[in-house]
Parts: C-alpha cells; sequence; structure tokens
C-alpha cells in the first residue's frame, strides 16, 4: 500500500525506529501520521520535530490498557476520518537475566506490551478495516521471534507470539479473500538504544534509518513477511534441516548469537 494520501497510525512512535518511520511516512506523502507512545517528553519532542513535514497527531497511550487502545483508537479515528495503516512498533527489553531470575511482573510486563497489545489494537483496527475492505496492519517483532534466544527468554516468547499471531491473520484474512493486508517484520537488534550492551559477533547492529526505509518499502509493496537483513528469512530452514547440537554450535558459537546478550544494558532510564 502506498502512503501517500494515507492517515498512518504508528505505535511507539516517538523514539527509536517508530520515530523515523513517521518522519519518512510524511517525506513521502502520509496525509497524516497519529502517533502514540506512553512517553509524553518523547510525544511533545516528535510533534515539534515532525511537523515541519506533514500533519501530526500525537497521544499518551498505555498500549498494554486495552480499555485505553479501545478508546484511544476511535479518537483517532474521529479525528482523522479513519485510519489506513497501522504499524506497531511500541515494544520493551527489560533485563538479560536468566529465566529464572526474573520476577513475574517482567514476564507479564513484557508479554502485555510486546505480544497481547498487539493483538488489542489489531482487534480494533480489524473491525474497522474489515468493513471497508482496505487497510494495513503492520507488526514489528524481531529476530528473536525467529531463533531461541538466552538471556531474553520473555522477550524472545513474546516475539514468537507476535509473529505467530500477525502471520495467522494474514491467513485468516487470505482465505476470507479480504483486501485488508497484514505485513510482519522481524529486524534484528537496530541502534536505537534499545539494546545498548549487545556485542554482535557476525551479523552488524542495523542502522535505524536504513531498517526504517526496509521496513517502509515492504509496507508499499504489500510484503507479508520481512526478515532483516535478508539471510534471518533461512533461521528456521537451517534449523530444520541440521541436527539441534550443529545448529546450537553454529549459530550460538560460531556466529555467536547466543552471547550478544553478555553485557546487554538497554536505554537509559528518562
Amino acid at each position: 500500500m502506498k502512503l501517500q494520501n494515507k492517515n498512518i497510525l504508528i505505535t511507539g512512535g516517538a523514539s527509536g525506529i517508530g520515530r523515523i518511520m513517521g518522519r519518512l511516512a510524511l517525506e513521502k506523502g502520509a496525509s497524516a501520521i497519529a502517533i502514540w507512545d506512553i512517553n509524553e517528553q518523547n510525544l511533545s519532542a516528535t510533534k515539534e520535530a515532525h511537523s515541519r513535514y506533514g500533519k501530526v497527531l500525537t497521544y499518551k497511550v498505555d498500549v498494554s490498557s486495552s480499555e485505553m487502545v479501545f478508546a484511544t483508537y476511535k479518537q483517532v479515528c474521529e479525528d482523522l476520518g479513519r485510519v489506513d495503516i497501522v504499524i506497531q512498533c511500541a515494544g520493551i527489553v527489560t533485563s538479560n537475566h536468566t529465566f529464572d531470575e526474573n520476577t513475574v511482573e517482567e514476564i507479564d510486563r513484557t508479554m502485555k506490551i510486546n505480544a497481547v497489545a498487539p493483538m488489542y489494537l489489531g482487534l480494533a483496527a480489524l473491525k474497522d478495516m474489515v468493513k471497508r475492505d482496505e487497510g494495513q496492519i503492520v507488526t514489528v517483532a524481531s529476530a528473536a521471534g525467529m531463533l531461541s534466544m538466552p538471556k531474553m527468554s520473555i522477550y524472545a516468547a513474546s516475539k514468537w507470539a507476535s509473529i505467530g499471531w500477525s502471520d495467522s491473520v494474514r491467513i485468516e484474512l487470505q482465505r476470507r479473500h479480504s483486501h485488508v493486508k497484514i505485513t510482519t517484520v522481524a529486524p534484528y537488534f537496530i541502534n536505537t538504544g534499545m539494546f545498548d550492551g549487545i556485542h554482535s559477533k557476525v551479523f552488524p547492529i542495523l542502522d535505524p534509518e536504513k531498517t526504517a526505509r526496509k521496513i517502509l518499502k515492504a509496507v508499499e509493496r504489500n510484503k507479508t513477511f520481512a526478515g532483516i537483513p535478508f539471510s534471518y528469512h533461512f533461521i528456521r530452514c537451517m534449523e530444520g534441516m541440521l541436527p539441534q547440537a550443529l545448529f546450537d554450535w553454529f549459530y550460538g558459537d560460531v556466529f555467536g548469537i547466543y552471547n550478544v546478550m553478555d553485557h546487554f544494558v538497554g536505554r537509559k532510564k528518562q
């Protein structure tokens, strides 16, 4: 779906990759962007920065609250008339603890924001889009949703869930011959601050600007799934072909994937 003359809603849009995609969407001719974020200071700064490119509306939203998601989505539709594209970027990672060192609070918070919240907004948006028989929902998941990752087991679980949900909805719509599109994106670690401290032995940490452009290109081309970098498309194929011990050695030791979180510090708290 082309971005020109479209109203686009972006969650987590006041920081990181979401903020960049908002600017790029306006540069590509979007009619308006609606930015959801929990951080009021970031919302204000983003609106000021992006308004030079086009129409920007901002909303303070806790995406883990179903009541707030449904009420605010309704408000966005009233403010803009309709939402053509939803890009779900909001996400968190809480620590690099092994699973037994995590807390119930970390489990609940990570799963609610990364896995359940996209379903809340997806449910709100799909009811409207299916009725109009047009629209697109984009879920920015993670390569961690395709490859089991030590010291981020809850985050990986949330992204596996997010990918499974998004692609299942794609198949449902496809079998109903709906014109509503679903795009699932699984990028490697992006250099936005969220994963500060990680060390990637073989795969380079992704550049935010380039990654944002690739995601929007996938949206415009109605891609059903986009792994970034492209080599990540082959992870599940390799896991199915190789004995588990060989796969763990190859990706875990040779590529060093299983050690990337050893020195994780994450984004500084504001």
